[in-house]
């Protein structure tokens, strides 16, 4: 919080100002600690990384390596730069899937939806909806949303043209955006392109390669690639699975997160993607948070090529499906715990966990309520164990709570027990553990038995800064 420059002759009032700072010392402090911790944490990751999104950004403190994904049979990836951004960078993505490929898919339930997530949503839900889809178009720098009919035309006339390319049905092309709202989608950047698309499809590039260029070409405010990969046995053959994702603010999914698109080369009918999907969705990219906004074009597929020789999967409550299950959860917590460690500005990877419970929504309500309090994650940044503020978030829900009965935890130290602080407490034990980059908070109600668990990052001044450049 800087202060203007003040002479000689207003000592007085700089004093009364210091007074004032200092009674607002909690949340200045904690800002001010974080932003340094920050840019004392990122410094060196941004030497050895530079950020292909937004310019300037430094790489979160908190990245992790984008994986070796090795071939997943049936999957073509191409990028080019289509030109949204004023940069030099990628930021058109296209997939390319065999004859006979599956989709399903997971979508916004923001009431402003993209055309894209209008697109997809209709072609899914058509009869036989999902079966021989042939294409994926992603575009980062333009959402198309809130852009009414003309935004409307422009994804529908993309399909129209990638269909004509690939040789397929318009229904067969999904669509997806990221990227400024309001800004009606130029299409002919895309189209324009498509050329010079196909012609990378057959260049041969190594499968990790395509895929981390993909990561790389649908980031906006995301400083670093996010993938993630796992095998299993679907009757004794190996299937793959791989998948990537972005996301770094406005992120509070509702029914998927910002983007993600997993592939797998199982051979799976679309409703059976859909339930799996549908199943793990919930405990993975709608049980994270950055700072409580969902997106209009919050989107998540899942395609399935058939390419592995593994026998087709058609029916929800197949046996064979226990272990695909366990390896697609796997994946989509990968790399919904990635899109929390790209938060903007994070410096702190947060577990929240609400045990005791009345019910299973009440718990998941608590938890996001800590999950999602600015105080909270200030107090995180500034790394205060301040559990006063949990204790806030925690009653303010209006969920059952038993308050005498109320514990918490940072980590293994307890803060609270018994509704009291701990007769055990230690104000250095806890702020040793609050430097620490991942920190876990477990909060019991006493109410029942209902678990849940959310994961969030902390609240800096670099957040602050990041979305208030975000147009410029």
């Amino acid at each position: 919080m800087s202060q203007p420059p003040v002479s000689k002759s207003g000592s007085a009032g700089k004093k009364i100002e210091n007074a004032i700072e200092k009674a607002l010392d909690p949340l200045a402090s904690a800002l001010k600690r974080a932003a340094q911790s920050a840019t004392q944490s990122a410094a060196p990751a941004a030497k050895t990384a530079a950020s292909p999104g937004k310019p300037g950004l430094m790489v979160s403190p908190l990245a992790v390596p984008f994986p070796t994904i090795p071939p997943i049979g049936g999957v073509e990836i191409a990028t080019a730069r289509a030109g949204f951004y004023k940069h030099e960078r990628d930021d058109l993505v296209v997939f390319r899937f065999p004859e006979g490929a599956s989709c399903a898919g997971v979508f916004t339930r923001h009431k402003v939806g993209s055309a894209p997530v209008d697109w997809c949503k209709r072609q899914l839900e058509a009869d036989k909806g999902g079966e021989g889809v042939r294409a994926l178009v992603v575009n980062a720098g333009c959402a198309n949303a809130f852009t009414g009919k003309a935004g409307a035309d422009a994804a529908r006339r993309t399909a129209s043209e990638v269909a004509k390319r690939f040789g397929c049905r318009q229904r067969d092309v999904m669509l997806a955006s990221t990227g400024v709202i309001g800004v009606v989608l130029d299409d002919k950047k895309i189209t324009a392109r498509l050329p010079e698309v196909a012609a990378s499809l057959k260049a041969g590039v190594h499968p990790s390669d395509q895929w981390a260029q993909a990561g790389l070409g649908i980031m906006t405010t995301d400083t670093f690639p996010k993938g993630s990969y796992a095998e299993c046995e679907i009757e004794g053959v190996k299937v793959r699975i791989a998948g990537i994702a972005k996301g770094s603010g406005m992120i509070a999914p509702d029914m998927a997160t910002m983007l993600a698109f997993i592939v797998t080369d199982a051979d799976i009918a679309p409703p059976v993607l859909k339930a799996l999907l549908n199943l793990h969705v919930r405990t993975t990219f709608n049980s994270v948070t950055v700072d409580g906004d969902t997106s209009t074009n919050d989107t998540a597929l899942l395609f399935a090529t058939g390419a592995s020789g593994a026998p087709r999967i058609g029916r929800v409550g197949d046996r064979r499906l226990k272990d695909f299950s366990t390896a697609l959860d796997t994946v989509m917590l990968d790399l919904a715990h990635q899109l929390v460690k790209d938060g903007e500005g994070a410096t702190k990877f947060v577990k929240v966990t609400v045990d005791g419970a009345a019910s299973p929504a009440s718990a998941r309500k608590l938890a996001k309520s800590i999950a999602d309090s600015p105080l909270v994650k200030t107090a995180i940044a500034g790394e205060d164990a301040n559990w006063g503020r949990i204790v806030m978030a925690v009653g303010k829900t209006e969920e059952a709570v038993d308050r005498d009965r109320l514990a918490i935890r940072f980590g293994p130290h307890v803060a609270a027990v018994d509704g009291a602080p701990s007769p055990t407490y230690d104000e250095a034990v806890m702020s040793a553990y609050m430097k620490n980059a991942e920190i876990d908070i477990t909060v019991n109600v006493a109410s029942g038995r209902a678990s849940a668990t959310v994961w969030t990052c902390d609240l800096t001044k670099r957040y602050i800064e990041i979305n208030g450049d975000y147009r410029s």
